[in-house]
């Protein structure tokens, strides 16, 4: 007994081996001990340990408040990862069994951001996941207005829209340069209709204008036209127009 304490001792008094004294010293057969030894792994960025520690606390205890705390721990630690695909389907997980937590507003807010932080950095990419971002930032925005997270979903909202905005204009350029000119029409008329206001507008109605002419549909030409001449007179854009359907 003697020997085990002076191991014991010798162990805690070793800088490099404090967290491991700490972690001895807890109890991993009760609910809260078990979830403080994953806490333990996961604050020293040991993650796939923590998750394996914090499972273990779900499957031990799982119908104590530690099993639902280990439920959004492991989503975190996810997150902490850059894991985002998992943190993504951890999230929903824990949204679907949980619903009215106290801090659902931060659970909404993880899971738009894990779709948010699997978009890709150039728009000639596949953006399937932007529409799933929208949603769900959305719905953070509308269920919880006063949230702290409101603002940051606001702003990376916007972003993923202008993201969208820019493959629907970089599809529109790739027809129109190669002169198809109504797959051309038709993503501009997308464009324009769906992203107003956000600096494609005035583009938008000029290849809209020359797309419509270059295929004899005169009366939405003349339509777009006059869209075109009233909100952008004087723009090099309404003379591109002017020019190219003369």
């Amino acid at each position: 007994m003697l020997k085990t304490l002076r191991v014991m001792t010798l162990i805690c008094a070793s800088g490099f081996l404090l967290s491991a004294c700490s972690t001895m010293e807890k109890n991993s057969d009760t609910p809260d001990g078990a979830f403080a030894i994953a806490e333990e792994f996961d604050k020293g960025e040991r993650y796939e340990e923590a998750i394996r520690r914090y499972t273990e606390v779900k499957n031990k205890f799982p119908y104590s408040n530690f099993a639902t705390k280990a439920e959004l721990a492991i989503a975190d630690v996810y997150y902490k990862q850059e894991s985002f695909a998992e943190a993504q389907v951890a999230y929903q997980m824990f949204k679907e069994l949980h619903p009215t937590v106290p801090n659902s507003d931060y659970v909404q807010y993880r899971l738009g951001m894990s779709y948010y932080n699997q978009l890709p950095s150039s728009i000639d990419r596949d953006l399937t996941l932007a529409n799933d971002t929208i949603i769900n930032l959305s719905d953070l925005i509308k269920k919880y207005p006063n949230s702290e997270y409101v603002a940051e979903a606001k702003e990376k909202r916007s972003a993923t829209i202008k993201m969208l905005a820019e493959k629907e204009d970089y599809i529109g350029n790739f027809y129109f340069i190669r002169e198809i000119y109504d797959s051309a029409l038709k993503r501009y008329e997308g464009l324009y209709s769906n992203y107003k206001n956000l600096g494609f507008d005035a583009r938008a109605l000029s290849r809209i204008v020359i797309s419509a002419k270059k295929i004899g549909d005169d009366p939405k030409a003349n339509k777009y036209m006059a869209i075109l001449s009233s909100d952008f007179p004087g723009s090099p854009e309404l003379k591109q127009a002017e020019k190219e359907t003369k």
